[in-house]
């Protein structure tokens, strides 16, 4: 009856194992991809930078609420919000010119930023600010847990499965689908520039991890 029951699970198991080797965020880590965020020193919205020693804790912690479990979903996240928000130097947008509500670290459009504040915080807050304009609804969500987990908030939300696994070992085909079919904007070449270094970052880091914990389980089941 065990055996059967085993045989009936194995069965059952998808074909293909998704790995789980995400990695924590660090200030190294991003210090690693560009030495840029480590400094708010000549930004120009210096109310709105926020250093990598800042960011690092938050982007890990919203990697954890929301799922984003290996190396090349957490490479194509971290790229967005390194690119639209320039280093984490801007969580509002101003370029080409400000749209009102517009903003977090992937600078979401003020549709997203609504349906994420209604999760954090409940539709009686976000129509409360609503009644202010979209600015105020932008406001409930640039604290800096809000801000840097917007980004995994929207993979978890408003990602198609197939865009969900398409990212999950950080080639460029999956990169594009992200973009292109969930994001809503064009796979650029100054896209994929920070897009390639960060998963060249994350992917080392992600095996240094694996190998790290493999010659521990090894030596702690070595005889003597």
């Amino acid at each position: 009856m065990l055996i059967a029951t085993g045989l009936a699970l194995t069965n059952a198991l998808p074909t293909t194992l998704l790995p789980r080797d995400g990695v924590s965020i660090t200030s190294d880590l991003l210090n690693s991809i560009n030495t840029k965020g480590s400094s708010c020193t000549g930004a120009d919205y210096p109310d709105e930078c926020a250093t990598y020693a800042t960011a690092a804790p938050a982007i890990t912690a919203s990697f954890s609420k929301y799922g984003v479990t290996t190396t090349g979903q957490q490479a194509a996240l971290l790229s967005i919000m390194l690119f639209e928000s320039d280093y984490f130097h801007y969580n509002k947008h101003h370029f080409p010119s400000p749209n009102p509500g517009q903003g977090t670290r992937n600078m979401q459009s003020l549709t997203y930023n609504q349906q994420y504040a209604t999760a954090l915080y409940g539709a009686s807050a976000v129509q409360q600010a609503s009644t202010s304009g979209g600015d105020s609804v932008l406001q409930l969500v640039l604290g800096d847990d809000a801000s840097f987990g917007s980004a995994a908030w929207f993979f978890s939300t408003q990602c198609t499965d197939a865009v969900k696994q398409g990212l999950v070992f950080g080639d460029k085909n999956g990169w594009a689908q992200y973009l292109t079919q969930c994001v809503g904007t064009t796979d650029t070449e100054d896209r994929d520039v920070v897009w390639q270094k960060v998963n060249e970052v994350l992917k080392g880091a992600g095996s240094s991890t694996t190998t790290t914990t493999t010659t521990q389980q090894t030596d702690g089941n070595s005889c003597p």
